[in-house]
């Protein structure tokens, strides 16, 4: 049965995190001389001089009223792969435990393993780009602290099978990560809705996709108040900074905005599928549930080169696991989208 005790690594338990002097003093007051800032402001049209709320209260609490979770299961970050960086420190011994990831799926689950001296078990997708729970089953072991599971998935563009992830919940006495950056696009909900059901989740979500904030480094994790609490003892204490969570605050304000931008990402996207799916050297578009879509193709490296020749930036993913021949194309502006296309009808 899962209990975070079993899971957490001792000098993470001991730890007594960094007291900053925004931890010791959160009040009003007229005059601060207790954090060594400059006293005289900053040599910019807004004062960035004082430290930013290591806590971003008022930014959780935005995040509340729109994703209905209270602050204490909120944390924030410089990005959501500094929540994935933490969850490795927090839990993983180096050189000891490891870690399952699923591959086709986002780099830096693998990256992090490294630096962290983590090893990553792969264990791969079948055909349709969904669980191998079996295969799973069979890399588990007593050293096996977390499972991520990137939904809907990169670089594939699925979402992945609600059931199945409920049944590692419910069965891993580990945490089960699922990271869900694009699932503002996706037509399956959020696993948020079943954190309290299941203890050992941890939500993944960012403001870098949608939200259009990539420059801004904005990232989530939504947790049990166990988890998050680890979480905020681990990470530096001011892993925000000012800039960016006054300016994701505002954004956070234009829903409405966002909204449209989505339900216009969704059809440009089923544009890009009708019509690519003319083009000779397109042999399969995968289903997409995010803002990208998969594109097998007969060469993707001459293809994908004639594009960079025309100042085209898409991703070749040919060299990736199951991803053979493949082509990840984002969704642009229908301008863009336009662009690439008649582009696409002189390549030979």
């Amino acid at each position: 049965m899962y209990n975070i005790n079993n899971i957490l690594r001792e000098n993470i338990k001991n730890l007594t995190p960094y007291s900053s002097a925004r931890d010791e003093y959160q009040g009003e007051a007229s005059v601060f001389l207790d954090a060594n800032e400059n006293a005289f402001g900053s040599p910019l049209n807004q004062q960035f001089n004082r430290y930013p709320d290591p806590l971003q209260y008022q930014l959780k609490k935005r995040i509340t009223e729109i994703k209905g979770v209270p602050p204490r299961n909120i944390f924030v970050g410089n990005g959501s792969d500094e929540a994935i960086d933490i969850l490795f420190r927090s839990f993983c011994n180096p050189g000891v435990d490891n870690v399952i990831i699923v591959p086709p799926t986002y780099g830096m689950y693998q990256v992090s393993a490294n630096i962290n001296d983590v090893e990553a078990r792969k264990v791969l997708l079948t055909e349709d780009y969904q669980l191998n729970l079996e295969g799973i089953a069979e890399a588990i072991d007593e050293h096996t602290k977390l499972i991520f599971i990137c939904s809907p998935n990169n670089p594939t563009g699925n979402s992945i099978n609600r059931a199945d992830v409920e049944t590692l919940l419910a069965n891993f006495n580990g945490l089960v990560i699922v990271d869900e950056a694009y699932i503002n696009f996706s037509r399956q909900k959020t696993f948020i809705q079943e954190l309290t059901e299941y203890a050992n989740l941890v939500v993944l979500q960012t403001l870098s996709k949608a939200w259009g904030l990539a420059g801004l480094r904005v990232g989530m994790a939504f947790a049990s108040e166990e988890i998050i609490e680890v979480m905020n003892k681990v990470k530096p204490p001011y892993n925000v900074n000012e800039a960016s969570q006054q300016l994701a605050l505002e954004a956070l304000s234009n829903i409405d905005q966002i909204n449209s931008w989505i339900k216009e990402t969704l059809t440009q996207r089923d544009r890009l599928v009708l019509e690519l799916k003319n083009f000779d050297f397109v042999l399969d578009i995968y289903p997409s549930d995010a803002n990208f879509i998969l594109v097998k193709t007969t060469d993707a490296n001459k293809i994908y080169n004639y594009l960079v020749s025309k100042g085209i930036i898409i991703r070749n993913r040919s060299k990736v696991e199951l991803c053979e021949g493949c082509l990840r194309i984002t969704v642009g502006t229908p301008d863009e989208n336009t662009t690439l296309l008649q582009t696409l009808q002189n390549f030979k």
